[in-house]
């Protein structure tokens, strides 16, 4: 009789209850968030200590007034209490002065009906409701990444976790738990391209629909929709079937993306009487004044860093560009590819840089994902790569908080 082998007579115990490592996926991702959440509530608190009286808060204001009120979060509060006016402000320059209208109306109208429902107040429902908008979103990015990015998944099962891991470590992060609609946003971006890489276009539509009324990000969806009709179209000449019907889904899912991506400043210019309403009150936030594409960049050097300005500018470039054209990234699935590439290269575009810039960037999740897998080869090299970059990101989470988050009129802010 053949005597069993080392691996047959001892297998390996199967991780204890207590263990993680044996959680199912989705108990492990929220299990992530969570922790995350607790560290960035502590992390809140404390700068809040630091907070003077300001436009939105008492001094040391507690941990819902800091995340329900600061900035943007008493905008949607305006919004979700007031809803739009029918008139743009203009000031006494003839300029259109900053209001609502900059910002979009699925946040605050869901928080809105959750008030009304539990007749609790925006200061309490704004940021739970956010927090568990953003606990969906990494349980999706978790699916979109396990699906979308199947080679890579393949050479690292834990691939799709640690991108959430980095997700939330992100230092802009922080806002997935305050009175802000990136929790929702995120949602619907993962949601979208998860739909795409399962050819549900139909529900990929609805989604696309529900983020042009979250965040101005639809239109880079276009270039995704693009490249997934190309990989597709060349699939066919193998074998692979795309019939008529579902071209002509595809073809609608891109006009419903430009669609979608168009449709809150037409609104916008329907409701006030000013066509172009929704770009005067954009440019009421801009040190430019100008929504020209690329234009804002000009100013960098007037504004950052002074000489230093176009080496942190190209540099910064040069880093972006070569983490899409690493072999990490190119392991990722066309979508989540291409709305990396489309989306950043959107963000350049419309954007002016400021301390808003780098929590624009927390959409661009699938970055999380080819940061994770830069480091191939050995178990151990990948985990001491991803422990060393979450410790920096954890480090700068807590400074940007610190530095973006806090508001004290006398100091220098912003930064």
């Amino acid at each position: 009789m053949n005597e069993p082998s080392p691996a047959q007579a001892s297998p390996r115990p199967a991780p204890a209850r207590w263990d993680p490592r044996g959680w199912p996926w989705w108990a492990q991702t929220l299990g992530v968030y969570a922790v995350s959440r607790a560290w960035l509530v502590g992390v809140f608190v404390w700068v809040a200590r630091l907070q003077e009286a300001s436009a939105w808060t008492p001094a040391s204001p507690s941990y819902l007034d800091y995340v329900g009120y600061m900035f943007d979060g008493s905008w949607y509060r305006q919004i979700a209490e007031q809803g739009y006016p029918a008139e743009l402000p203009v000031g006494a320059d003839g300029l259109v002065q900053q209001n609502a209208w900059a910002f979009f109306p699925a946040f605050p109208g869901l928080v809105r009906a959750v008030m009304e429902v539990t007749g609790g107040t925006w200061v309490v429902v704004a940021p739970l409701v956010a927090t568990v908008l953003g606990a969906l979103a990494v349980l999706v990015v978790h699916r979109v990444v396990t699906e979308g990015a199947p080679r890579a998944v393949e050479a690292w099962p834990g691939l799709p976790l640690a991108t959430v891991a980095l997700v939330c470590a992100f230092p802009p992060a922080a806002v997935l738990q305050a009175a802000y609609t990136e929790s929702l946003a995120l949602l619907l971006v993962a949601a979208t391209l998860w739909a795409m890489v399962r050819r549900q276009y139909a529900l990929a539509a609805v989604l696309m629909v529900a983020l042009g009324f979250t965040r101005a990000v639809a239109l880079p969806m276009v270039v995704v929709v693009v490249v997934h009709a190309l990989v597709r179209w060349q699939a066919r000449r193998r074998g692979e079937r795309f019939d008529r019907w579902q071209v002509a889904q595809v073809t609608g899912l891109g006009v419903v993306a430009v669609l979608s991506g168009l449709v809150w400043p037409w609104l916008t210019g329907r409701v006030t009487g000013v066509p172009d309403g929704y770009l005067l009150t954009q440019e009421a936030w801009r040190g430019s004044r100008s929504t020209t594409p690329f234009v804002s960049w000009t100013w960098v050097p007037e504004f950052w860093l002074g000489p230093w300005a176009v080496p942190a500018l190209m540099a910064g470039f040069g880093l972006v560009v070569a983490l899409l054209v690493s072999r990490s990234a190119w392991r990722l699935g066309p979508e989540l590819h291409a709305w990396s590439a489309g989306y950043l290269g959107y963000i350049v575009a419309v954007v002016e840089p400021g301390s808003s810039l780098a929590r624009f960037l927390l959409l661009a999740f699938p970055m999380g994902t080819i940061t994770a897998g830069l480091v191939t080869g050995r178990a151990w090299a990948r985990r001491a790569w991803l422990a060393g970059v979450l410790v920096a990101m954890l480090a700068l989470q807590v400074l940007w908080v610190r530095q973006i988050w806090l508001f004290n009129p006398a100091g220098d802010w912003p930064p």
